[in-house]
C-alpha cells in the first residue's frame, strides 16, 4: 500500500544572461528588465492551485533552480520564501537551496538570500580554467568563480555546493584534477562532479567540440574519485559528494522517490494521492509568456501506472550508493518488494547487487554498470 513520503518543493526561475550552448533545461536569456514581481506572483498562484497534492505535510525541503536564480534580487526570494510557507508549514530543519552563478552576483547579495530564508547556495562553477569557462559559454571567469566561494563560505549558510564539470572540451588529465583541488581548497561541504555530456537541442550538438577520448575520460573518472575521497568526500549518488552530514537532503527525496511539488516554467512535480492510491507526474506551462498572467499554469499531468512504478523507482533510486530497503521500495511503490526478486537474482548472479533479508546493496560493479542492472528489470 502506497505511503505518503517526504514532501519537497521546487521552484524554477527560467531566466539567465545568455544560454550556455551546453544547456539543455529550459532556460531563456534575458531580455530587459525581468518581471521579478509578477513572476513570484504566478509563482504563489501556482502553488495554490497544487493545494490538494499537500495532504498535510510540512516542506522537507525546497530548491529554487533555473535558469539562474540569482538573477532575483533578495526582497523577491524573500517575498517569495514567505509567501510559500503562508500556504505551506516548513518541517523545522528545512533545507532551502537556491542556485548562483558567479557571474550574476553582487557578492554582498550573499547575505540578503541568507536573510531571505535559503539555508544552502548552489554555485554553478564548472571549471576554475578562465579557458574553459569561455568555451562553456559561461560569463565569469576563474576569478569571480573564487569569489563566490568564498563569500558563501563567509556569509553564514548551513552548507554550499559547488558544481564542477569534468570531460571538457581539449581538458587534459591535469587540468581536471586542478579544478577538483582548487574546489576542495574553497572547502565546500559539498561537491557535485558530473561529465560535460551532449545533449540534443544545444548549440554543442549542433557544433560538437572536441572532448577527450573515452581512455581519457575513464583515467579522469577513476582518478577524480580517490582523489575526492582522499581529500574527505563521500560519493553518496551517481555525481554526488559531501563531507559528512551534509548530503542534499532535496536530491536525496528525488532519488529516493519522495514527493514534490513543481511551480514555475516548466517545472516537474510527482505526487503520491494516497485516497487514490495513485502516483502522478505534473509539468507546468513551459515558457514564461504563456506562464505568466495564467489561470491554470499545468500543461499535463500523467499517471505512474502500477505496471511501471518498479522501473520507475529503480531509475531515480539506483542513483545512490546507500542500501535499497524493501519496506522503502513497498511503500513508495504500493508493490510487493517481491516483484523485484527475480532482476535482483539476475543480477546478483552478475556481481551487480547483494540480496539481503530486508535490502538490496549495489556493489562497485553495479555502481558502475546502472544501465545494464535496469535492463535485467524489463526482462
Amino acid at each position: 500500500m502506497l505511503k505518503l513520503p517526504p514532501l519537497s518543493l521546487y521552484i524554477h526561475i527560467p531566466w539567465c544572461v545568455q544560454k550556455c550552448p551546453y544547456c539543455d533545461f529550459n532556460s531563456h536569456g534575458q531580455h530587459g528588465e525581468l518581471p521579478q514581481q509578477a513572476y513570484v506572483d504566478d509563482l504563489l498562484a501556482d502553488l495554490a492551485n497544487d493545494a490538494a497534492y499537500v495532504q498535510g505535510r510540512s516542506l522537507h525541503s525546497i530548491f529554487i533552480g533555473g535558469g539562474t536564480p540569482s538573477l532575483f534580487d533578495g526582497p523577491q526570494i524573500r517575498r517569495l520564501l514567505n509567501g510559500v510557507r503562508a500556504q505551506i508549514p516548513f518541517a523545522e530543519d528545512i533545507e532551502i537551496t537556491m542556485e548562483a552563478n558567479p557571474g550574476t552576483l553582487e557578492h554582498d547579495d550573499f547575505s540578503a538570500y541568507r536573510a531571505a530564508g535559503v539555508t544552502r547556495l548552489s554555485i554553478g562553477v564548472q571549471s576554475f580554467s578562465s579557458d574553459k569557462l569561455n568555451l562553456l559559454g559561461r560569463i565569469h571567469d576563474k576569478h569571480e568563480a573564487e569569489v563566490a566561494a568564498t563569500k558563501a563560505a563567509q556569509a553564514g549558510y548551513q552548507s554550499f555546493n559547488l558544481d564542477l564539470m569534468h570531460g571538457l572540451p581539449n581538458q587534459s588529465f591535469e587540468e581536471a584534477m586542478h579544478d577538483i583541488d582548487k574546489a576542495a581548497a574553497l572547502n565546500p561541504p559539498h561537491l557535485s562532479w558530473y561529465q560535460l555530456t551532449i545533449e540534443p537541442n544545444t548549440l554543442f550538438h549542433s557544433k560538437p567540440p572536441q572532448l577527450p577520448d573515452d581512455e581519457a575520460l575513464w583515467r579522469i573518472y577513476e582518478q577524480g574519485q580517490q582523489r575526492l575521497a582522499a581529500l574527505g568526500y563521500e560519493q553518496y549518488e551517481i555525481s554526488a559528494y559531501a563531507k559528512p552530514g551534509y548530503r542534499c537532503r532535496h536530491n536525496l527525496n528525488y532519488w529516493q522517490f519522495g514527493d514534490y511539488l513543481g511551480i514555475g516554467c516548466g517545472a516537474h512535480g510527482k505526487i503520491t494521492l494516497v485516497n487514490e492510491q495513485r502516483i502522478y507526474r505534473t509539468v507546468k506551462i513551459k515558457h514564461p509568456k504563456g506562464y505568466l498572467g495564467a489561470s491554470d499554469y499545468l500543461f499535463d499531468k500523467s499517471e505512474v501506472l502500477a505496471e511501471d512504478r518498479a522501473l520507475e523507482y529503480l531509475m531515480n533510486r539506483l542513483r545512490l550508493m546507500s542500501p535499497i530497503p524493501r519496506r522503502e521500495f513497498e511503500e513508495r511503490t504500493g508493490l510487493c518488494a517481491d516483484v523485484l526478486d527475480d532482476g535482483m537474482a539476475r543480477a546478483a548472479t552478475k556481481g551487480l547487487v547483494i540480496i539481503e533479508a530486508d535490502h538490496w546493496q549495489l556493489t562497485p560493479k553495479g555502481q558502475m554498470f546502472v544501465n545494464e542492472l535496469l535492463g535485467l528489470f524489463c526482462e
